[in-house]
């Protein structure tokens, strides 16, 4: 049986990726000014007029996947006769994944020889697209689904994430600081960072003076964390903050001689809790 990949919208893949792959996406929700819209890869809604309403303002929220969404998807591919490996949000963000979960057992009750594999990539954005990377790689490599699930949960808690936020405000709201803390930083001109932990959950790391050293730092993560680095492509994900993410790019480049970097734009979930101008760096490293 042919394998079918599928992941969730907070991969912060570009949809001409997904296309090319042939990977179906499960799509989290946000509510946006009191309307649901699909995170879809910033096909309904541009990432760029995501960015803008909540620039003017705008506070989403988000939702995740439901168990019924994903028992319909897994249900066509499971009748298409296919071998499903469904790769997703961090359980420690969000429920996407227990909801995955809790549909591969209904089907399981209703076709028994179903073959559904789900990795919970302790990842967020493109820390879970890398692992999907990896993943089409093996499949084009004729891997079976037991090899690459067994490969990918060998390196996922080696997926590390340097990040850094423009704005506490937006910490503030998510509850990851405290109010007093985002009015002093934001005075101070603080740019926090955050890291994923080996439970993969958002926890923070430095706190760093102004956003030229918080670029600085995101790159350093490389030296200091990498593994193997000239075999890899280095991952940057941006929410509405391009040209910094091209800066980050080229101080890559100009220090390290890796395989590619790939700039990818954050959407509207991750983006949500993040805010405008939030950027990651993220690439496989020796540990968290």
């Amino acid at each position: 049986m042919s394998i079918k990949l599928i992941t969730d919208s907070a991969c912060d893949l570009s949809i001409d990726y997904i296309r090319e792959n042939n990977i179906d996406v499960a799509s989290l929700m946000v509510n946006l000014d009191g309307e649901f819209i699909l995170d879809d890869l910033g096909q309904t809604l541009s990432h760029k007029d995501f960015y803008k309403k909540v620039k003017e303002g705008a506070m989403p929220s988000t939702t995740q996947v439901n168990v019924g969404t994903f028992h319909e998807l897994f249900e066509r591919y499971v009748k298409e006769g296919k071998t499903i490996l469904y790769i997703g949000l961090s359980s420690g963000l969000s429920g996407t994944v227990s909801s995955a979960v809790t549909a591969r057992k209904m089907i399981l009750e209703e076709y028994p020889e179903a073959s559904i594999s789900i990795l919970d990539s302790l990842s967020v954005s493109v820390g879970e697209g890398i692992l999907i990377y990896k993943a089409v790689e093996m499949i084009k490599n004729n891997k079976t689904v037991e090899e690459i699930v067994n490969y990918l949960e060998s390196i996922k808690r080696k997926v590390i994430h340097g990040i850094t936020v423009d704005d506490l405000n937006h910490l503030k709201r998510g509850g990851r600081i405290s109010g007093a803390v985002a009015v002093v930083g934001g005075l101070l001109g603080i740019k926090p960072t955050l890291k994923i932990d080996n439970d993969g959950g958002v926890v923070p790391g430095e706190k760093l003076k102004g956003r030229k050293k918080a670029l600085k730092y995101l790159v350093n993560q490389i030296k200091e964390k990498g593994e193997n680095i000239e075999d890899q492509a280095i991952f940057i994900a941006h929410a509405d903050c391009l040209e910094d993410a091209l800066t980050v790019k080229e101080m890559i480049l100009s220090e390290y001689n890796v395989k590619d970097v790939i700039i990818n734009s954050i959407g509207a979930v991750i983006g949500t809790h993040g805010g405008p101008g939030t950027l990651g760096v993220v690439f496989i490293g020796n540990e968290r």
